[in-house]
């Protein structure tokens, strides 16, 4: 009888109780969702959400705890720093605090080069004198106009900082087989010489007020088809030099919290890297990390591979030093060309028969985008975009080795076009901070790819791409929580989850 008595109120109740509870689901996940899409957003709040029914749940674990995040960012390099130099000083710092400022992208991990490289004006080297084993000729001079004046702008600029690491593409000349930037190997009986010239260079930076925080033996040690500066190492070679010179030196000379990260080239070579990088606690003790190209593929991040260097040692760092896209012009004031499948790279020409298949045309956002998150799920812990800078013509580059940059200028009438590859390196830079955690994932949509981190400040970053021509729309879910999102076709989310104060 009491059943039949309370029935209808119970009935009300759970009625009321459930909508309410339907009602909370869709609101109480607290969110801000910042979208950059091929219909025309560019890092812009999404404060509309979906309400449409789905089936795609995108559901967040934060006790699943991967690696920590050392940054995203850029590279310095001369030819940006050179451009810069060239417009207006409103213009110069309207770049820098784009990149840097609190109110930008908050590039907090960069790159730069030891003497000249591609993106150099000219060919130069820091030890000028032939045989100089004491390093008695060593000077930065060449950098003082452009380079170091861009570095010391953006560190005035960013209010958390940001880590370097620095590359040469060669050796001083003489020290080489073929005596010259370009190829050759760099010989035994200069390795001390050579260890050197990295601590010269420290030296001679942190004098200016700029600290290195990471290095690599050489950009490229497989070298770049002999085109312009390179120097060979196969993997044990460099390793006897880092083992043995470089490492010890700079420990000597009192930088032996320098990170030095190996190899620095593209993903299929790392598993014969790793394994001489890392063979036994002698050969792995001055190596901090694993430093990786993209340019393997204009589609595929190799996510084996990734793993190979992580399970490898899990406690080495694994940064993307270098990424952008090359051998083509930028397209000027065209968003479009940036999300259509048109741009090709150099493999779409030189690549070998059997890896054709690697180099398709490809859209210049969704190869960023799916590398980077694609990278994030498979232990990269940095990723470092190539040059910040470049001109119309993607140079200037002393071997006209065209590529193109976030951001493009054209120094002659002054102007400044940030394409959308600059946006969607801020959908990571920004959003999530050095010293997050890459966090668990459950996806149901394989049309969608997503990461997530946990920031220092407790708050949740959640990535997505859609690389599709429709529109999506899914729940994301914490604990007990959720909201309902749509993201555009062709489009880039991320999702902040603000740390709840309880």
């Amino acid at each position: 009888m009491t059943i039949i008595r309370y029935g209808l109120a119970a009935l009300l109740i759970f009625t009321i109780m459930s909508c309410n509870s339907d009602k909370k689901e869709i609101k109480n996940l607290d969110v801000e969702i910042y979208e950059t899409s091929e219909s025309g957003n560019k890092l812009t709040r999404i404060t509309e959400f979906s309400t449409a029914d789905s089936l795609a749940v995108i559901k967040i674990l934060p006790e699943q705890k991967f690696q920590t995040i050392t940054g995203f960012g850029g590279s310095f390099t001369e030819s940006s720093a050179y451009l810069l130099n060239k417009l207006s000083k409103k213009n110069r710092d309207t770049i820098l605090q784009a990149y840097f400022a609190e109110g930008g992208a908050q590039y907090s991990l960069t790159r730069t080069h030891i003497a000249s490289c591609d993106f150099s004006l000219n060919n130069y080297t820091y030890a000028p004198k032939e045989d100089d084993m004491e390093m008695e000729s060593f000077n930065i001079d060449e950098d003082r106009d452009d380079l170091i004046p861009m570095i010391k702008d953006a560190q005035a600029i960013s209010q958390d900082g940001f880590k370097i690491i620095s590359s040469p593409w060669t050796s001083p000349p003489w020290m080489k087989d073929n005596k010259a930037y370009v190829g050759g190997k760099l010989l035994p009986k200069y390795y001390d010489a050579f260890a050197l010239y990295f601590s010269k260079y420290l030296e001679a930076y942190k004098a200016e007020g700029i600290d290195i925080w990471g290095l690599t033996p050489v950009n490229e040690p497989h070298g770049n088809g002999n085109n312009w500066e390179s120097m060979h190492f196969s993997p044990e070679e460099e390793t006897d030099f880092v083992q043995n010179h470089l490492g010890p030196k700079l420990e000597s000379d009192g930088f032996g919290d320098i990170n030095i990260l190996g190899y620095d080239q593209n993903r299929k070579g790392i598993q014969e890297w790793v394994d001489a990088m890392y063979k036994d606690e002698a050969s792995s003790k001055y190596f901090d990390g694993l430093a990786i190209h993209w340019y393997e593929s204009t589609f595929d991040y190799l996510p084996k591979e990734l793993q190979y260097a992580h399970n490898k040692s899990p406690n080495k760092y694994l940064i993307e030093t270098e990424g952008c896209v090359d051998s083509e012009i930028p397209k000027w004031q065209d968003d479009a060309w940036y999300w259509k499948k048109e741009a090709t790279d150099w493999g779409w020409d030189w690549a070998s028969p059997e890896d054709k298949h690697l180099h398709p045309k490809y859209a210049p956002v969704n190869r960023y985008a799916r590398d980077i998150i694609g990278c994030l799920n498979n232990w990269v812990d940095g990723w470092v975009d190539w040059n910040m800078v470049l001109d119309r013509q993607g140079g200037p580059n002393w071997f006209e080795n065209w590529c193109v940059a976030p951001v493009i200028v054209d120094p002659d009438s002054d102007e400044v076009y940030f394409t959308p590859l600059y946006y969607t390196m801020a959908h990571f830079s920004k959003y999530i901070r050095p010293g997050a955690e890459v966090i668990g994932v459950e996806n149901t949509d394989d049309d969608l790819m997503v990461t997530a981190a946990k920031n220092p400040d407790g708050s949740i970053a959640v990535v997505l791409f859609n690389e599709g021509t429709s529109s999506k729309n899914f729940a994301l879910t914490l604990g007990e929580e959720n909201v309902s999102v749509k993201i555009n076709a062709q489009a880039i989310q991320t999702i902040i989850i603000p740390k709840k104060v309880r």
